[in-house]
């Protein structure tokens, strides 16, 4: 295996980890359920102390950033460390780029807002069913909430392996 290839692999498995424990444990409950907050369609939280808070179009803009900044942070952190413990040097420039890749494709799915970008992409693919599926132990719009970001977390380990060494 080439020095590209093991770097891809590192990339994308320890891109993947952060992702998933940043979605799941990472992330805040207040992040969660307001991310896709609007105007239009607002939601009211209700914090553990009992007080209620609406949340609009602004509100969840920043429940979605401080979200995707704590997921890119996360996969930052597991990018160099992991790859320095595996002896792969990775190019500044193209961790940024990966990142960049992945924080901001993660703001476009996870925003959600009425009739998001997977909901349309999903009426567009003839998936629209399966996003509405919640059924049988499922739920179509997280499995391809999930996907969406398992994609572009393989492009962007690609882009960084491009310019990997190994030590």
């Amino acid at each position: 295996m080439n020095h590209r290839s093991t770097a891809f692999a590192a990339a994308y498995a320890l891109m993947r980890v952060a992702s998933d424990h940043s979605d799941h444990w990472g992330q805040s409950d207040f992040d969660a359920q307001c991310k896709g907050a609007t105007d239009k369609a607002p939601v009211e939280y209700r914090h553990e102390d009992g007080a209620t808070v609406t949340v609009g179009t602004e509100g969840g803009r920043r429940a979605c950033l401080h979200h995707v900044l704590q997921v890119t942070a996360t996969q930052g952190l597991a990018l160099v460390a992991g790859t320095r413990v595996l002896g792969i040097r990775l190019h500044p420039g193209a961790v940024a780029v990966a990142l960049a890749v992945s924080g901001l494709t993660h703001y476009a799915a996870d925003r959600r807002v009425p009739q998001g970008l997977l909901q349309r992409l999903a009426k567009a693919t003839g998936k629209e069913r399966f996003y509405a599926l919640a059924d049988f132990g499922l739920n179509g719009s997280y499995c391809l909430d999930q996907s969406w970001h398992h994609s572009w977390e393989t492009l962007a380990a690609l882009l960084v392996s491009l310019k990997a060494d190994q030590r």
